[in-house]
């Protein structure tokens, strides 16, 4: 077939990237010349406008793929790297699921440049957050739309460096600057695993390339890839398959914030709240859901390894749940249901359905932008307070946010017939194997989704209690006295120090001691900072904060819906199944529980809804009889301090005990030892020099004897013995 209605995903990728350049390069100028007000709208659209006629162009893609059979194609533009016989082409993989992942980046992404126009409208700034926000989205572009592992690494990469760009956009504030170095520094152990499962790929490869069933010179590229994979790891090679599965998994968990890697996620809170709508809902904390459903191939290959991602997928959604019942900031409450959720996509994952995965992945998307945006509508108008505790009865000031919000609740919730219900839904029939799976249905698999329903119970039970918190009860900000506490700190107030210590925050700046931090933030220049009065009165944020949040209603609302029809999400994503379960064998499908988990589903999310209100406004009895399981999840059970604590103290004594047990230990032995070896040799030779003739002459007549011994023997055998 022709590929050429394809080329133009090219621009895809282009359009966020001349509109970063285009806010580096004449930010200072527009606004210099148009004035501070004009000038600032003026870049506003020119950030905003890159990113929707990149939607506009993935649907007209997406139409054009819709009306295939294959519904694959790859597209190469030029050789970006040739050695030897490889050959590494600039190619983009357009097929279902990297156009899945476009509409949603793009989508949302468009979004939330809207939002972030009127939120950062008084930033100092501004072309620079919007040149780190445009370049986010294209190096987010490029991981999914990459052809071949190298691609998806630069884009993996690059979405990483980006992420500490925004985090730490006010750079002076030094909260700011800890949460960007930890989310950079914790990423790249989860990209060491990465990378390691790449060079397995690779070498795996190209040792056997003569072998392999699909012959290519470029072998990174998925289209390669996958099927040559699944011939050669086999049989008594089959271990590799586990071994690759686990290392990409290790990078999944750092993208996508899973158990042990998931800390650096909640201080990202410290960046504008735009910055956590796109980072945390529809872009790069997918990116390892993404990646497992890449390389599906790999983990429907290792029942063991699909294991793992299943387990570790539904601790995480547990231990975050139960985090967030302790957090007063509003963001963290999100920050941490993030990380939960992605727990429930890996279950999703882990069951071997990864369709249910990619499900929760778009609906989530919708209603957690939602929510993040909804966060900062109440943060802008709170004078940017972000403690619950100073909230109460705010549906009455802002009537909008609160009733986009409430239909994000109800989603997140999974109350029928919104969205979440229908996507956790599909993961916790999966996980009990009642879908087509290569490791749902086993005991590990049912006990997941088990769980999941309970954790189901307890997300619709902490969004209660922050919605309970923040637009009912009385107005607690008339009531109490403000008090040192963090701040999202958007238009210009960036320069205020901030003590986040016993907030259950990293204590630690990675690159600095306390004492230098506190240094470095004394000598920067700052702004007195009001905070929230007694007599504040809130009110609703401008249409460019709100219409976004109106259209992710909307789809927060009506999208799962629409998708589940029919199975038309499943069929769209994998169009042929799920056709492997393991070395080729076909899947098997289970029947299906239908209404009746649907219906349980619901029943949870509704006595979760209930025990959220019964303890959050009238119950304040019960919390208090906890109180100790309070503080440890407040603290994060110290896990965050502890590991911590462990990499800085640690990394100075693994230093130390590698000098004395490598250094020391090896190298110095390894000489020492040569030295005394050929220092023994020289004194046993040094013995037979004396100074004496006689003894030189003992030592000739010796040798010569032996010579002639030596001949009188040789000549004996060579006359046949005789």
């Amino acid at each position: 077939m022709d590929t050429s209605p394809f080329n133009i995903i090219i621009a895809v990728l282009l359009l966020p990237l001349v509109g970063s350049f285009l806010q580096v390069a004449l930010g200072g100028p527009v606004i210099r010349s148009l004035g501070v007000v004009k000038g600032r709208k003026a870049m506003g659209w020119l950030a905003v406008l890159p990113i929707l006629a990149a939607f506009i162009v993935g649907v007209y893609v997406t139409g054009q793929l819709a009306q295939t059979t294959s519904r694959d194609f790859s597209v190469t533009y030029f050789d970006w790297i040739k050695v030897l016989a490889i050959r590494i082409p600039f190619e983009l993989k357009i097929d279902t699921l990297s156009m899945t992942m476009v509409l949603v980046i793009t989508g949302v992404g468009s979004l939330i440049h809207l939002y972030a126009t009127g939120y950062m409208a008084e930033e100092t700034d501004y072309p620079r957050f919007f040149s780190y926000l445009n370049l986010f989205i294209a190096c987010m572009l490029i991981l999914v739309l990459g052809g071949n592992l190298p691609m998806t690494f630069i884009g993996w990469e690059g979405v990483g460096l980006c992420s500490y760009l925004l985090i730490g956009f006010w750079y002076k504030d030094v909260a700011n600057s800890k949460a960007a170095n930890k989310a950079f520094i914790v990423n790249r152990v989860g990209d060491w695993g990465l990378t390691l499962g790449m060079f397995l790929l690779a070498v795996s490869l190209a040792i056997n390339y003569k072998s392999l069933p699909v012959k290519s010179d470029r072998f990174l590229s998925y289209d390669v890839i996958l099927p040559n994979v699944l011939q050669l790891f086999t049989g008594p090679h089959a271990w590799m398959a586990t071994v690759a599965a686990i290392l990409l998994f290790v990078g999944a968990c750092g993208k996508s914030a899973q158990f042990p890697l998931y800390l650096w996620l909640p201080d990202a809170m410290a960046g504008p709240t735009p910055v956590s709508a796109l980072i945390h809902a529809a872009t790069m904390v997918t990116a390892g859901v993404y990646l497992l459903n890449r390389v599906h191939i790999l983990f429907l290959m290792s029942p063991f390894a699909s294991g793992v991602v299943c387990v570790i997928g539904i601790f995480t959604a547990t231990f975050a749940a139960i985090i967030a019942f302790a957090q007063t900031d509003i963001k963290k409450v999100l920050a941490y249901s993030t990380v939960s959720q992605l727990g429930y996509m890996f279950v999703g994952c882990g069951s071997g359905a990864y369709w249910t995965g990619m499900f929760h992945v778009v609906t989530h998307a919708f209603f957690k932008a939602l929510l993040f945006l909804g966060a900062g509508a109440v943060i802008y108008a709170m004078s940017h307070e972000q403690d619950m505790r100073r909230y109460g009865n705010l549906r009455k000031y802002i009537p909008i946010t609160f009733g986009t919000m409430f239909v994000a609740w109800l989603a997140i919730a999974g109350i029928w017939p919104l969205s979440g219900s229908f996507s956790k839904e599909s993961i916790i029939s999966a996980a009990l194997g009642d879908q087509l799976a290569a490791f749902g249905g086993s005991p590990v698999s049912q006990i997941c989704g088990y769980v999941a329903l309970l954790v189901a119970l307890m997300t619709a039970w902490y969004m209660t209690r922050l919605m309970a918190m923040t637009f009912w009860g009385p107005e607690r900000w008339r009531e109490l006295v403000p008090e040192a506490h963090g701040h999202d700190h958007a238009r210009h107030d960036h320069d205020v120090p901030h003590s986040h210590a016993g907030h259950g925050e990293d204590i630690h700046g990675f690159f600095f001691t306390d004492e230098e931090m506190a240094v470095r933030q004394a000598s920067e220049p700052h702004e007195e900072h009001h905070g929230l009065t007694a007599d504040h009165q809130p009110k609703e944020v401008p249409p460019s904060m709100w219409v976004p949040l109106v259209i992710l209603a909307i789809l927060s609302a009506g999208a799962g819906y629409y998708l589940n029809q029919n199975g038309l999400f499943e069929h769209w994503l994998y169009p042929n199944g799920l056709e492997i379960k393991a070395a080729g064998e076909p899947a098997e499908i289970v029947p299906g529980t239908g209404l009746t988990l649907l219906t349980v589903s619901t029943v949870a999310a509704v006595l979760g809804i209930f025990f959220g209100f019964l303890v959050t406004l009238k119950g304040g009895r019960y919390a208090s009889r906890i109180g100790w399981l309070k503080d440890l999840a407040f603290n994060q059970f110290y896990y965050d301090k502890t590991m911590m604590d462990a990499s800085v103290k640690g990394g100075g004594e693994f230093g130390r005990a590698l000098w004395q047990g490598f250094d020391v230990g090896v190298i110095d032995r390894i000489v020492n030892g040569v030295a005394s070896i050929a220092g023994g040799f020289g004194s046993l030779l040094r013995k037979t020099q004396t100074g004496f003739v006689r003894g030189y002459a003992l030592l000739m007549l010796a040798g010569g004897l032996g010579v002639l011994c030596w001949l009188g023997y040789a000549l004996y055998q060579q006359g046949g013995g005789r």
